[in-house]
């Protein structure tokens, strides 16, 4: 993994794909500070662990799911470090069993692929297909990263400049409290 040691605090200036320009307007027109890191693709929590010492701040999980019929869609964020079960998630929604979702409705509705989705794709979704879902222990922290459209950029920002930025963009997040099965296994 190569990482630019360099931390911006300005969009960029070089050539990128248009939905990250898009993503770098939203955020400039809603007069929110981020600092950014650029690297090679970081498709993987793996890959963001390197990533979180140059930002200083731990990089969130962003799992694109769906119901079994592929007619609800959902953005979960939740703490990197924590492992995920689909179990808890469907109970506290109340849905039936949930999965990841595929590329075609992520592209569909984020325009993003596979590893680089976040919640400032959400941008993207004017249509409110898509459901934001935020694990509590996420908003502990201070600071909330993620992807700007593709995953060769992770930006910080602060959690309430993230929450100001998902409501400016017509979603309002639902706030659960995932348990942790790390914890449950040690009973």
């Amino acid at each position: 993994m190569n990482i630019d040691p360099v931390v911006h605090t300005a969009r960029p200036t070089d050539q990128r794909i248009p939905q990250e320009y898009a993503i770098y307007d939203k955020m400039e027109e809603l007069n929110i500070p981020h600092i950014r890191v650029d690297h090679d693709h970081a498709d993987t929590m793996e890959d963001c662990l390197a990533i979180e010492s140059v930002l200083g701040a731990k990089i969130c999980k962003n799992l694109f799911l769906c119901n079994r019929q592929q007619t609800e869609f959902y953005l979960l964020m939740m703490p990197g470090d924590k492992p995920f079960k689909t179990k808890y998630l469907s109970a506290q929604l109340g849905c039936a069993r949930l999965s990841f979702a595929d590329a075609d409705h992520m592209r569909d509705y984020l325009s993003t692929t596979p590893g680089s989705v976040s919640a400032l794709e959400l941008l993207f979704d004017r249509e409110g297909k898509v459901r934001l879902i935020i694990d509590q222990d996420l908003l502990s922290d201070p600071w909330i990263s993620g992807h700007p459209g593709i995953s060769t950029s992770t930006v910080r920002l602060t959690r309430e400049d993230m929450l100001r930025y998902v409501r400016a963009v017509g979603h309002e997040p639902t706030c659960i409290s995932l348990p942790d099965p790390r914890e449950s296994e040690q009973e």
